[in-house]
């Protein structure tokens, strides 16, 4: 009996939660469209940035000016989000702790990834090779 139980709390616990993100969802995608106004900048879903000119309800397209003159064409679902002019995409400011660190040396060996200089023979390998012979 307390199977039972524990299965159906499980059940409708798992259907709230898509029924919740299903509006959760549905109310981003209609704040989006409020905000998809010709002007806007806006970014497509490969990266490209441009102003939206206008859209198209019956075909479901989208005119964005990438650059001076040059407008294109696209699905309207390709529009991902309006780009704010205030706030910016890149973090632009730098710290210390971001800038390459010199990396030593162990016991003498190239570190995996660093560029030897070949002409430089080592007298430890001469001497094996000697020895090999």
């Amino acid at each position: 009996m307390g199977q039972e139980v524990i299965l159906i709390v499980i059940v409708v616990a798992f259907a709230a939660f898509m029924f919740y993100n299903s509006r959760k969802r549905k109310k981003q995608q209609a704040e989006l469209v409020d905000k998809m106004v010709p002007g806007a900048k806006v970014m497509l879903s490969f990266g490209l940035y441009g102003t939206l000119l206008s859209v198209n309800e019956e075909k479901v397209t989208a005119d964005v000016e990438i650059a001076p003159g040059t407008v294109v064409t696209v699905h309207r679902q390709t529009l991902s989000r309006v780009v704010d002019d205030n706030a910016s995409d890149v973090e632009t400011t730098t710290s210390t702790e971001d800038e390459p660190k010199p990396v030593a040396e162990l016991n003498g060996e190239p570190v995996y990834g660093e560029r030897v200089d070949t002409d430089r023979v080592d007298e430890t390998d001469a001497t094996k090779r000697k020895s090999d012979d």
